[in-house]
């Protein structure tokens, strides 16, 4: 028996690790086994969009589009490469740059704005002078989530190719790569699809580009980050029993008695071996950058109320445009929130409703780092109005099903430590009988007050 079950143990966790190598391919495997049913239409698609010919080239459009409902693209910004498929170079850019020139030794009379094989492109800064910028572009490669700012979920920026032969037909740029800011997209080929079509004279005519090119880049979480990023600690009114985030949550560092920071474990690291910008984080028993608390306020008659607190543990990192979602049964009824923004996400495949939930401009739109006092944190009350029919205090109902920061999972604590009802049965030292009584006449108080 025992090895029939460590059989079937190896067999799950071979499947785990092909899926998760499954979604580093492009096409149909990406699409199957990288697929969010909590935000069925997310990708980032990549256009090149062909608006005139030269004599020896053409002149490019080139649009990201983030299709994320949830996930966007934070500081330090996109970084977008490929390589040519034949002797390109690129003679000028405007609304973004590429990183490095390479070697025009070969150019004499006028010099390319970069001669590199596989150029690495990036957005401009706001400040940027006016002749180098192009509409829709210089952010410093910020892009915003589309489902809290459609209007900043892309990014433009142009280019002129050349050094080709002349009467061209133009070559799809091969092997594109996304980096927003981190590892964790892969991106497919450039294929030629329908031309973008746009209208001019207030919409009295419409003029389309002569070729487009269009990629599709999916996010996988698996290439992101070897451990979580954040956890999820809950607690009650009714309980004083608060369970914390599950310990070694984002991985564990041994340090010495009296350490108040720690460098995570999985640190980004560049090509050439060296740390870039790890985490440092304030050493705790889950090793977290960010804990997300659920805590159940009050239960009143008509509506239960919630307060959703996010604290940053990291000593040198700022979250802007932070973003959280939360996956909870009770947000089908009407839900009202008091210190940040907030909208219901459509999902495919999921009985439980999802609720997206962001900072208000300029009051706790940036969520600041920890320091030695205290941590970097931003909060919210959140009321719900009372389905009898499915309302409940039992079985965990009150607690998230998931949570997510900035389009990462957050550990979840497992359903057996969640806070239990005083009556209900656990392991835990039974109260004392002389204090049940006025526990009780507490709770049927807390409940029947009528919420002002």
């Amino acid at each position: 028996m025992a090895l029939i079950i460590s059989c079937v143990c190896h067999f799950a966790l071979i499947i785990l690790i092909l899926l998760a190598a499954m979604c580093s391919f492009s096409g149909i495997i990406l699409f199957l086994y990288c697929y969010d049913a909590l935000d069925p239409n997310g990708n980032i698609t990549v256009t090149f969009d062909i608006l005139q010919w030269t004599s020896d080239g053409y002149v490019a459009r080139v649009t990201i589009q983030n299709n994320y409902q949830y996930r966007h693209v934070d500081k330090p910004g996109w970084e977008l490469g490929w390589t040519w498929a034949k002797n390109e170079v690129i003679w000028s850019m405007a609304g973004a740059i590429a990183t490095q020139q390479g070697n025009c030794s070969s150019f004499k009379s006028q010099i390319p704005h970069t001669c590199r094989r596989d150029p690495l492109v990036v957005d401009l800064m706001p400040d940027a002078a006016p002749e180098n910028k192009s509409g829709g572009c210089c952010h410093g490669g910020l892009i915003g989530a589309y489902a809290i700012n459609p209007l900043k979920s892309f990014s433009f920026f142009e280019i002129t190719v050349g050094n080709l032969e002349s009467n061209t037909p133009g070559y799809k740029p091969l092997n594109l790569t996304l980096m927003a800011p981190g590892p964790g997209y892969t991106c497919g080929l450039l294929v030629d699809t329908n031309p973008t079509v746009w209208s001019v004279i207030g919409g009295r005519r419409e003029e389309q580009t002569f070729r487009t090119w269009k990629s599709t880049c999916t996010y996988s979480s698996y290439l992101a980050n070897r451990t979580p990023v954040c956890c999820v600690s809950l607690s009650t009114f009714y309980n004083p029993t608060i369970t914390s985030c599950p310990e070694c949550s984002c991985g564990c560092k041994r340090a010495e008695q009296n350490t108040t920071s720690c460098i995570r474990e999985d640190y980004i690291s560049t090509q050439s071996g060296f740390l870039s910008n790890p985490d440092i984080v304030k050493c705790t028993n889950h090793m977290c950058p960010l804990q997300v608390h659920w805590h159940f306020k009050n239960n009143y008659r008509d509506h239960w109320r919630v307060k959703l607190t996010i604290s940053n543990y990291n000593y040198k990192r700022n979250y802007s445009d932070w973003n959280v979602l939360v996956q909870h049964p009770g947000f089908s009824q009407s839900v009202t929130t008091f210190s940040f923004n907030s909208t219901m996400l459509p999902t495919v495949g999921i009985t439980d409703e999802v609720a997206l939930f962001w900072g208000i401009e300029y009051y706790n739109r940036e969520l600041s780092n920890a320091n030695e006092r205290q941590l970097g944190s931003v909060t919210t009350e959140i009321l719900l109005k009372k389905d009898s029919k499915s309302f409940t205090l039992s079985n965990g109902w009150a607690f998230p099903r998931r949570i997510y920061f900035n389009g990462e999972s957050c550990q979840m604590p497992l359903p057996d430590t969640f806070p239990m009802l005083p009556n209900g049965s656990s392991n835990r030292k039974t109260v004392h009988r002389y204090f049940i009584l006025p526990f009780l006449i507490y709770l049927t108080f807390k409940t029947l007050v009528v919420w002002l």
